[in-house]
């Protein structure tokens, strides 16, 4: 690879899951590398990888104000400029919605939504400086569709989703791309450490008990492998077709089609009640 065709990834919560592997697939690909995380002592297995001439490793905490803005700057001052940005940082919450303290919700916003703007409008000045870039903000199958037990997370996530779909039509005449990224099971640590268990009220067992379950049990069962995530998503970001949504897993491409299938029969049988609300003539 060469200088020029040389890309710099800026990567959010590199510290394990989809984005240590997204910086791991980023070095291997010959690109530079900006890996980020609250906690950069956990970056040593990526200090130790053989193209570590080709990284920056530096502090970021999503939800400590200035530190996106210095992050960034940080990468611009090493590299010169930022090609893919992948908004990754977040955690995940399981609990039926009465279950979960307003302290919980907003702190999860805070951090899966409001994080992920931070990290954008820090890096905007550049990309639109340069006219060129992608952002890739990971979703979830999550944000296009809900279950018991999952509300607070999948708020954040059709929070960021809404967002992501303005913010493409914004950037689109700057030549800049927004991929947004529905995953189903990942072999990631969302089930794990970055997985919030709200406490129990009984009246919700039958409804959110499976949830829980399902929540605890899948941790490093899952079918997905990050790498390929990883792959996945520099095809998608180097087509001329770069959809605005790709989901990830045979599972999130089930749900998503079988939800959007669900809305679509909804429509059509509402549709004359939808469409008799007008003011008579």
């Amino acid at each position: 690879m060469t200088a020029s065709t040389r890309q710099t990834w800026f990567i959010t919560g590199t510290s394990s899951g989809f984005g240590r592997a997204f910086a791991e697939y980023a070095l291997a690909q010959g690109h530079n590398v900006v890996a980020t995380a609250r906690n950069t002592a956990k970056l040593q297995g990526l200090v130790a990888h053989p193209a570590a001439d080709r990284l920056l490793v530096t502090r970021l905490d999503v939800n400590h104000p200035g530190d996106a803005k210095a992050a960034v700057a940080a990468a611009v001052a090493r590299f010169g400029r930022i090609d893919v940005l992948i908004n990754n940082a977040g955690y995940g919450v399981v609990g039926a919605l009465e279950e979960t303290p307003e302290s919980e919700l907003r702190a999860i916003m805070e951090t899966n939504f409001f994080g992920a703007i931070a990290v954008i409008t820090a890096a905007l000045p550049t990309l639109r400086t340069q006219r060129s870039g992608a952002i890739v903000n990971i979703s979830s199958l999550g944000g296009q569709l809900s279950f018991a037990g999952f509300s607070a997370y999948s708020a954040t996530k059709f929070a960021l989703e809404g967002a992501s779909e303005a913010l493409a039509q914004e950037l689109a005449p700057l030549g800049i791309k927004v991929l947004i990224v529905e995953p189903g099971s990942f072999r990631t640590e969302l089930a794990g450490d970055a997985m919030r268990h709200m406490p129990i009220i009984d009246a919700y067992q039958d409804t959110v008990g499976g949830t829980r379950a399902f929540a605890r049990d899948m941790h490093q069962t899952q079918q997905g492998d990050p790498r390929k995530a990883a792959t996945a998503i520099a095809q998608a970001l180097q087509s001329e077709n770069t959809p605005l949504r790709l989901q990830l897993g045979s599972d999130a491409v089930d749900a998503v089609r079988s939800h959007a299938e669900a809305m679509l029969a909804d429509i059509q049988d509402w549709e004359m009640v939808s469409t008799a609300t007008a003011f008579d003539i």
